[in-house]
């Protein structure tokens, strides 16, 4: 049995980069308010599972500044494993805890591109997961994701669940990887929970949409509908850059740890400085949930047969990037989201404003 412990997530001030070496400034951080959170939160259960939240070791400087993919690719992103990864490890040693990162990096197959990668590693610091995000924040976001190389993707990882969804499973459940964006759509949480994720980390998200309710409404949606533990972390304050004197509050706090039935278990609304959230996290209260509720374990009742009709008409382009470079802010604008808006008012599904 797995003993309910304590789930700690990280909500670190973060430096942008301007290279792969500023990148230290923000480990060592991570470092010192892993010690803080750890000790303090494991005087109640012990700390099993330490999330960091999406930007904490390079910042958003390529969204934010509009900069060059493979420029970045080239200077800025990490390779995974590596130093970084190696750095983290040391905390996840220390505690003897499983940590959830997230970084820009590179991958082998795809020269000069970056792909927004989440992880996992081990108490021992080893690596045991990688997801690569599948929905980045679409209109500045300029990540490559697998769905931009489908059929690449596809030819060499296969066409199921593991190789856009992969779930690790561990001494203290079954944790998967749902970054920020990817939590605006149901389905990316619905694919964790249906290869058996049981703890699924989600963050960061933005400043005003925090604060418009959206990031609690759907983490906490998305752990209710799928009877998983959410661990979301959100950014602390922000430098633009490491020389930077006057940090700014771009993501607006309220992280959370949401249990199996959409309950904040552990909550900190405050971001705007260097903190930390935490929350117990029970597995086999959840799995007795799923095996003896009637009603709300509600995957089992999924007529799949019925929702294959939703997705038989492809909406979003694949392979979008397979042959290019990604876009930059207002080409995307032009060539992505504007024919997007025609295509929905063109198949009648969205109704066009009068002008």
């Amino acid at each position: 049995m797995i003993k309910p412990y304590t789930a700690v997530g990280l909500i670190p001030t973060v430096r942008g980069i301007r290279k792969r070496a500023d990148i230290g400034i923000n480990i060592e951080h991570l470092g010192h308010l892993a010690k803080a959170a750890g000790w303090l939160s494991s005087l109640d259960l012990p700390v099993r599972l330490i999330a960091i939240p999406e930007g904490a070791l390079q910042g958003f400087n390529d969204e934010v500044l509009d900069l060059d993919h493979v420029t970045f690719a080239r200077e800025c992103a990490i390779d995974i494993p590596g130093p970084e990864t190696e750095a983290l490890g040391k905390i996840a040693r220390e505690f003897d805890a499983y940590v959830i990162a997230q970084a820009k990096a590179r991958h082998p197959d795809f020269p000069e591109r970056f792909f927004n990668v989440g992880f996992i590693l081990d108490p021992k610091g080893k690596l045991i997961l990688r997801h690569h995000k599948v929905a980045p924040l679409f209109p500045v976001e300029h990540s490559v994701v697998p769905h931009n190389v489908y059929d690449a993707w596809v030819a060499k990882y296969g066409n199921e669940l593991d190789a856009f969804w992969p779930v690790v499973d561990t001494e203290i459940g079954r944790l998967g990887i749902m970054m920020a964006n990817e939590g605006s759509y149901p389905e990316n949480a619905r694919a964790l929970a249906l290869n058996g994720a049981e703890v699924i980390y989600r963050g960061a998200y933005p400043h005003p949409a925090v604060g418009n309710g959206m990031f609690e409404i759907q983490s906490r949606a998305r752990a209710l509908d799928n009877n998983v533990y959410v661990v979301a972390p959100n950014m602390g304050t922000y430098y633009l850059h490491p020389e930077d004197n006057t940090p700014i509050d771009t993501f607006g706090g309220q992280s959370m740890v949401i249990d199996y039935k959409g309950r904040i278990v552990g909550e900190q609304r405050y971001g705007a400085g260097s903190t930390y959230v935490a929350g117990v996290v029970d597995i086999q209260a959840l799995r007795d949930h799923r095996a003896r509720a009637q009603w709300d374990n509600w995957m089992k009742d999924l007529p799949t047969e019925l929702y294959q009709l939703l997705y038989r008409r492809p909406i979003y382009p694949k392979n979008l990037y397979l042959h290019r470079a990604p876009m930059k802010h207002a080409e995307y604008r032009e060539e992505v989201i504007d024919r997007q808006i025609r295509l929905m008012h063109e198949r009648g599904i969205w109704v066009k404003p009068e002008e």
